[in-house]
């Protein structure tokens, strides 16, 4: 039976290496498996339906849909206009600005792509007005985009915590100060590497009149500034769910947009409504087949399979977490975080368990390496949707994604693994 989960999982790369669309690839590989694996495709739809109609799965859509209506109302634009009073000014500032306005970002609606879709179309010609190189531009976008992957709430821990039945509360917490870290590793690569570039700064005259509209553009944000606020203190506050804080977040969206910031006056309110349908939709049906995959793969006893196999490598607990991030890694570099969220934690938390590795600790290891496939080829769908935005080529942003990605991005991936308290401090300073 493991040669016919071989081979399926070979079809499954082998379609996602082609493009084929991922609920086709997921439908491909459950189709091989109910013609070869004798596995009943019956039993395995109506656990997935079972499984479908948890209320914590309704968190991932909505904060999907938050952050579609985040972009169009105009909350970026404000929080990028906010944290730019404060440093936008100093040599390599506007780079700071970027990775703190993701970060922000990320707090409000727990995916990559808002960061990108929110801000890029506004930070990325205002970097390269003041002379920063457009690719170098591009991949800082690109790569602190992630944050929203990480910055709770995060969509990728609530499917985490759903699948291996772990506190989401304690998933979100788990990625807090990697992210934060991130942050920070980032801003100083930027602020390094933004000395070799010939920047046009602006003069004192300039600073100072930039100081005068701190209060003024501190009250214009402070309706985008509560967002994450009430999203982040209502869940830890006990106040409301994951889900019901995801809910409140899109409601929240809607007045701002269209009474405070008027983003939704151009009549483009309903087409955004439209694309989150249509988004939502088809990260449903992948999570529906992708979900019946991983369970076959569960009943088949994959994940004690994969236990003997690993530990007749070798039982160096060194050697098998760096065997175990790498491999996460090159999950992130086929699918997509929610993908492989889903079908590989399942299989590695008994593996990580015998390892003596914390199941929140896990959430936080699992979370690092998956975002990262964000950026990294051939996935690297929010690396391409900033070079679509910054409107350059993959050889222009390639080097700087590569830089920063080493020197900001993976040191973190090291430390959240081989240091717990990074990830662990938080969830057990609140009690998890």
């Amino acid at each position: 039976m493991l040669t016919i989960v071989f081979w399926d999982v070979v079809l499954l790369v082998a379609l996602l290496m082609f493009s084929v669309p991922l609920p086709y690839c997921f439908g491909g590989a459950l189709l091989f498996m109910s013609l070869f694996g004798d596995v009943s495709m019956k039993s395995m739809m109506l656990w997935a339906f079972d499984q479908m109609i948890n209320p914590v799965l309704l968190a991932s859509p909505l904060f999907i849909l938050a952050g579609i209506l985040m972009g169009g109302s105009g909350i970026a634009k404000k929080l990028l206009d906010f944290v730019d009073v404060f440093i936008g000014h100093i040599k390599g500032g506007l780079g700071v600005v970027c990775c703190v306005t993701c970060a922000i970002i990320g707090a409000i609606s727990g995916s990559g792509f808002t960061g990108v879709a929110a801000t890029g179309p506004i930070m990325i010609p205002r970097m390269v007005e003041q002379g920063y190189p457009r690719g170098f531009a591009t991949a800082l976008l690109a790569v602190a985009s992630i944050l929203g992957l990480l910055i709770p709430p995060s969509g990728i821990m609530i499917l985490y915590g759903w699948v291996t039945e772990t506190s989401i509360l304690a998933c979100f917490l788990s990625t807090l100060v990697p992210g934060l870290l991130i942050t920070l590793l980032l801003s100083v690569v930027n602020m390094v590497w933004a000395r070799k570039f010939n920047l046009k700064l602006e003069s004192r005259d300039v600073i100072r009149e930039r100081r005068k509209e701190l209060v003024p553009r501190t009250i214009s944000a402070a309706p985008a500034l509560l967002m994450p606020v009430i999203v982040l203190g209502g869940i830890y506050g006990g106040v409301f769910t994951a889900t019901e804080a995801a809910a409140v977040s899109a409601v929240y969206a809607i007045p701002v947009g269209f009474l405070i910031y008027r983003g939704f006056e151009g009549g483009n309110f309903f087409p955004l409504l439209r694309g989150s349908a249509s988004a939502i939709g088809s990260i449903m049906t992948m999570i529906l087949f992708c979900l019946m995959l991983s369970q076959t793969y569960v009943m088949l006893k994959v994940p004690q399979a994969i236990v003997s196999i690993v530990y007749s490598l070798t039982e160096n607990r060194t050697l098998l977490l760096i065997i175990i991030n790498l491999f996460l890694f090159l999950v992130g570099m086929v699918v997509n975080d929610a993908t492989g969220m889903i079908l590989v934690a399942p299989l590695l938390l008994p593996l990580m368990k015998q390892l003596g590795v914390d199941p929140i600790h896990f959430a936080a290891i699992m979370g690092v390496n998956l975002a990262m496939g964000g950026v990294t080829p051939p996935y690297a769908s929010i690396l391409y949707l900033a070079m679509r935005i910054g409107d350059c080529s993959f050889q222009e942003i390639l080097g700087p994604t590569l830089a920063f990605l080493i020197f900001g991005y993976v040191p973190v991936v090291f430390l959240t693994t081989f240091w717990p308290p990074l990830s662990l401090y938080v969830p057990r300073l609140l009690g998890y």
